[in-house]
């Protein structure tokens, strides 16, 4: 049974996918618990804000600089030092007089951290797996990453108003001290990667020769460029409750509707067999870029939700690209692949939200929205059409008609 449950089965995953949620939930405890403080201790909009930039803007400087170190040591240890880095940065965040400043340099500091444990965590699963079960595998960890931002946000606002910030941020410790020891006694040992001098430079060598390999770098490419244009929606749900004439509030249905959406895709599609998964990627490709057109029709906010949860859903194309790409790398860079994967994720939806903020700015949200249906569709198909392997050419072909 190719399911979450026979995933969860074999030895350590458990622990693996408990690790997961728990550090999931204490990223997102300590970016809202932090954001709460700077606001409480400034006024200011502005620097509260800044957390969620802080939040993406590392990705991209750790996935890049350290990406060899997830290959570099046994991925249990990675993991380890990487939760017992991230609790001594939220306890940092606790000394008494630390400016506002340090608290966002603190931040960052996790930030340049979360892709390095991404990418060990990813490549472990690659060795603990079999070939057939790794997507499923990547697949259930997404799923935990959506339901810990349902949760993560609101349960947040909620232990802030009930025992503040502060405390919550000790909380948010020991989550990632539970994190480090459920992975360093339940999870089995992998082994290492090679060692080829300095970490940076052995990072950036490694880069280079995975986006050599052309099919890799499109596969890689595709699951950047989807994600970037499907979730801008996001950036713009509050501007586009205003359009519609709705409280703010409202938009909170616009961002549970996708993150339901892309948990039910991943259940759905994970029940799939592998050749069944390969034959969807291009319709759940296409359904995480066409809902977003609807809005030149400027839906009410309940019908706006359900196409989000549309796109969401096809957020699980990703069950179709995983194991081409652990084909098309050798397992000694397999760390460093899935670091880079998900650095420049974050970073691009970081990116492609701002934007879609600066562009709602001139015109109206909605026809921002649709304008990234139309963009999106396109390029992806585009991309598509050069990264899939000939075994899903046909379907892909069909669907360009």
């Amino acid at each position: 049974m190719r399911s979450y449950g026979a995933v969860l089965s074999l030895p350590g995953l458990r622990a693996i996918f408990a690790a997961h949620a728990v550090s999931m939930l204490g990223t997102i405890g300590a970016e809202v618990a932090l954001s709460i403080m700077i606001f409480e201790r400034t006024g200011s909009p502005l620097l509260s804000a800044l957390v969620l930039v802080c939040s993406f803007l590392p990705y991209a400087v750790g996935g890049t600089l350290f990406s060899s170190l997830a290959d570099r040591f046994p991925a249990r240890r990675v993991l380890v030092t990487c939760n017992l880095l991230s609790a001594t940065g939220v306890a940092g965040m606790l000394v008494s007089g630390m400016p506002v400043a340090g608290l966002l340099g603190l931040l960052l500091c996790l930030g340049m951290i979360a892709p390095i444990f991404a990418g060990a965590r990813a490549a472990s699963l690659a060795h603990l797996l079999p070939t057939d079960l790794f997507p499923v595998g990547r697949s259930l960890l997404r799923a935990i990453g959506q339901l810990a931002v349902l949760t993560g946000f609101a349960a947040g606002g909620i232990a802030v108003a009930a025992i503040g910030a502060k405390s919550l941020l000790v909380v948010e410790v020991v989550t990632f001290v539970l994190s480090a020891v459920l992975i360093g006694t339940g999870t089995p040992w992998t082994p290492a990667g090679e060692r080829t001098g300095n970490a940076v430079r052995d990072s950036w060598t490694g880069i280079k020769d995975l986006f050599a390999d052309r099919k890799l770098r499109n596969l890689i490419l595709l699951t950047w460029v989807a994600p970037a244009f499907s979730s801008l929606p996001d950036g713009l749900a509050v501007a586009y409750t205003a359009q519609v004439g709705t409280a703010a509030a409202a938009a909170g249905a616009m961002f549970t509707g996708y993150a339901v959406g892309g948990v039910l895709g991943e259940l759905v599609v994970a029940r799939f067999t592998p050749s069944v998964r390969r034959r969807l990627v291009v319709p759940f490709l296409i359904a995480g870029q066409l809902p977003a057109i609807a809005f030149l029709a400027v839906p009410p906010i309940p019908v706006a939700a359900c196409l989000l949860a549309v796109t969401g859903a096809g957020y699980a194309f990703n069950q179709g690209i995983d194991p081409l790409i652990l084909a098309a790398v050798e397992p000694s860079h397999r760390g460093r692949l899935f670091t880079v994967q998900s650095s420049g994720l974050m970073a691009i939806q970081g990116v492609s939200i701002a934007l879609g903020g600066v562009v709602g700015s001139f015109i109206a949200p909605n026809l921002t929205i649709a304008a990234a249906g139309v963009l999106g569709t396109i390029t992806v198909l585009l991309i598509a059409r050069r990264a899939l392997s000939t075994e899903i050419r046909q379907p892909l072909t069909e669907a360009l008609r």
